[in-house]
């Protein structure tokens, strides 16, 4: 497997964490499983190359990608090739200008949104001679939607996302929900607008990814440690979590192969 990330221009990262590119080189097929993360993507398919699948599902040629609220395994048929992005946790909403609960553990096909803007990226994606001019290709089409959105960022529901990502989910939600003087109704409705999830489920996904980079980084001396640090209230309630968002318990995954890229394992081949 051969992957690549590549940081986006500077004016598109407060929407983009990353794209990434990713080829078999030759081997056939496998399985992978996906791990929530807190964000939705996009991911563009080679043609000439084999297809994903969900669910005995195959995906689209180019597809968004919401929120998942626990783990998941996707298929691959033959050898492949794909080009995707990693979106902040708010850019269905503030980049598509989408209710981002509409796409919560399902994806669309982008094809047909973005063919009314003049671009036609299942194609123009697929001509692309490079790594280069596929990113810009996306980078266009992105901007496009960007300028399309001016205005319209839910400035609560960013200063809601905000603190609870840089708590590493550990923020209370009621108090948070007290300072922006919101019923608990409206603020779970804008919220899961906004991001996709409820602004509790949230948290705590932003939680266990806290604590998966310090299991990823052996910044630890026993699992309780990071159970502690993270404020769960033991280590089995640490673990509960985990083997939720991960599909695996903490040991399974340290036992496991690399990880091919960022939230994503070969589990079978």
């Amino acid at each position: 497997m051969e992957f690549k990330q590549i940081l986006p221009p500077a004016f598109l990262r407060p929407y983009i964490r990353h794209y990434w590119m990713l080829e078999s080189n030759g081997v056939e097929g496998g399985s992978f499983r996906t791990i929530a993360d807190g964000c939705p993507g996009l991911i563009f398919q080679q043609p000439d190359k084999g297809v994903m699948y969900q669910f005995d599902k195959k995906l689209p040629g180019i597809f968004l990608f919401g929120q998942a609220t626990g783990h998941a395994t996707i298929h691959m048929e033959g050898s492949f090739a794909a080009t995707g992005i990693f979106f902040q946790p708010d850019a269905l909403k503030s980049l598509f200008g989408m209710n981002a609960g509409e796409l919560t553990d399902t994806c669309t096909d982008l094809s047909p949104l973005a063919k009314p803007f003049g671009f036609y990226l299942e194609e123009q994606l697929a001509a692309a001679s490079d790594e280069t001019s596929r990113i810009n290709i996306l980078s266009e089409y992105l901007v496009t939607m960007l300028k399309k959105q001016q205005g319209r960022i839910d400035q609560q529901m960013q200063y809601a996302l905000q603190r609870i990502t840089e708590s590493n989910g550990n923020v209370s939600i009621k108090n948070l929900r007290d300072e922006l003087n919101l019923t608990e109704r409206s603020f779970e409705r804008r919220f899961k607008q906004y991001i996709g999830i409820p602004p509790s489920l949230f948290s705590r996904i932003t939680r266990f990814q806290s604590s998966l980079q310090q299991l990823r980084h052996h910044n630890f001396d026993k699992l309780s440690d990071i159970a502690f640090v993270n404020d769960y209230a033991d280590q089995s309630h640490f673990i509960r979590a985990f083997k939720e968002f991960a599909g695996v318990s903490p040991l399974q995954y340290k036992k496991q192969p690399h990880e091919i890229m960022e939230n994503l394992s070969l589990i079978s081949r």
